[in-house]
């Protein structure tokens, strides 16, 4: 695609890079098939290949982002499908992420989205506040009806029948190995996950212990950012990061660090890209060790190897989230893990499509992301499953909200099959016949 911006506009690290992704797409189209939100409305504006060139019109002319531009690009998932998709190899991630930051700058919502966004900036993040949040969304969901915005009903829907305690092994604190010590990694307890379901962060620990990891909770480290960054609030985003690079390094320069491990996929893909996100930063060299170290929960124990028995015949659909089949490109690991224990896995139709939940496009896109969702738990249930698992608790929450069919978290099943106990919520559904 060829491009005229100016000179001056190049000094910018940032425009340089989205000229830089511009340049490699070739209106090739391959993207639109496989883009949830053009499957979904279609219109070529909300597929990337439309969005793009909306972006490259908005930033060459340098003028504020405009309405119908701002419309289009809030209805990007960020699912990376595309960037999986394209021939050209073009990293829409960096560009798209560039055009929210752009409007974030240029462009003034009406009131309503403003105060939704910086509601959800201020509580999301940050699992105290969070909790309180559920609480008061369980004691309004009877009132739902009376909201006048779509929105509003969505996150009054989003809390959980049972908001978890909180769980102590989220604090700042060393798991010391069981046996010899095989590795020493760092445990990113995130945010949301540590007020919407505490098992998982339960389970990692359990898990790694038991194949010899000593696992620490660094004192400082936090939400990755990736909530702020989707909103195009740089400055948020950054100061989240930027605190979990100085609390791992803390840890880095002291006992030393394998890895850091990520059981929140939509986490890690952001996590894996502070390299590029404090490139023109001081902090640019450790960011860059950061991302290099960080993994997957389910790269570790592929490396790992663990040994262990399914304790139960089940059939399990493994649901691929997006920021880890595209985001991370990793699609046959989880499932290969899962195998290697003796759950049969299966693996629904259009597994590279998104349900639907991408951060907090849920609360703000309600009715794409309930159509999204309505498909996704349909492939599903065709398996006739007894689980699903996924490894992103947006997704597992997105999908468990449309389903009667339990949804766990691919460690959970690693942690029950290795000497852990059942996840809970196969407990809760023990005895359910398969449909």
């Amino acid at each position: 695609m060829q491009t005229f911006f100016t000179d001056d506009q190049l000094q910018d690290p940032a425009t340089q890079r989205a000229n830089e992704v511009l340049r490699t797409c070739v209106h090739c189209g391959f993207c639109t098939a496989t883009c949830p939100t053009y499957q979904v409305l279609g219109d070529e504006l909300d597929s990337p290949r439309g969005r793009i060139y909306l972006i490259k019109d908005m930033l060459e002319s340098g003028r504020p982002a405009d309405p119908r531009t701002v419309a289009h690009v809030d209805r990007c998932l960020s699912c990376l499908a595309c960037m999986t998709t394209c021939p050209s190899g073009v990293h829409y991630m960096h560009l798209v992420d560039h055009a929210r930051a752009y409007i974030e700058k240029t462009y003034r919502r009406p009131l309503m989205d403003r105060l939704l966004r910086w509601a959800l900036a201020r509580i999301l993040p940050y699992p105290t506040r969070f909790r309180l949040a559920l609480l008061g969304a369980k004691i309004g969901r009877p009132f739902a009806f009376l909201m006048p915005d779509a929105r509003l009903k969505a996150m009054l829907a989003m809390a959980p029948k049972q908001i978890p305690p909180v769980s102590r092994n989220d604090m700042p604190q060393v798991f010391p190995a069981q046996g010899a010590r095989r590795m020493r990694v760092a445990l990113m307890t995130g945010c949301a996950q540590r007020a919407l379901n505490t098992d998982i962060n339960d389970a990692t620990i359990r898990v790694l212990t038991r194949l010899g990891c000593e696992v620490v909770v660094a004192k400082g480290a936090g939400c990755c950012g990736a909530l702020t960054h989707h909103m195009g609030r740089e400055g948020e985003s950054h100061a989240f990061a930027s605190a979990n690079i100085r609390a791992w390094m803390a840890e880095v320069n002291g006992a030393g660090l394998d890895a850091v491990v990520i059981n929140t996929s939509g986490c890690g893909t952001t996590v894996k890209d502070y390299g590029h996100m404090f490139r023109n930063d001081p902090l640019a060299a450790d960011a860059a060790v950061i991302a290099g170290l960080a993994r997957d929960v389910t790269e570790v124990l592929a490396r790992l190897k663990p040994e262990g028995q399914a304790p139960e015949d089940l059939r399990i659909a493994y649901h691929a989230a997006c920021s880890l089949q595209h985001g991370q490109q990793i699609k046959d690991t989880p499932k290969q893990v899962l195998k290697r224990l003796g759950f049969s896995v299966v693996e629904p139709a259009d597994s590279h499509l998104c349900c639907g939940s991408a951060g907090t496009y849920n609360l703000m896109q309600p009715a794409i992301s309930a159509e999204l969702k309505r498909r996704k738990v349909a492939t599903l249930e065709a398996k006739a499953p007894d689980v699903i698992a996924a490894g992103n608790i947006g997704c597992m929450m997105q999908i468990g909200s449309g389903t009667g069919v339990p949804v766990v978290h691919t460690v959970e099943l690693v942690d029950w099959a290795t000497g852990g106990p059942k996840p809970r919520a196969l407990g809760e559904h023990a005895g359910v016949p398969r449909l």
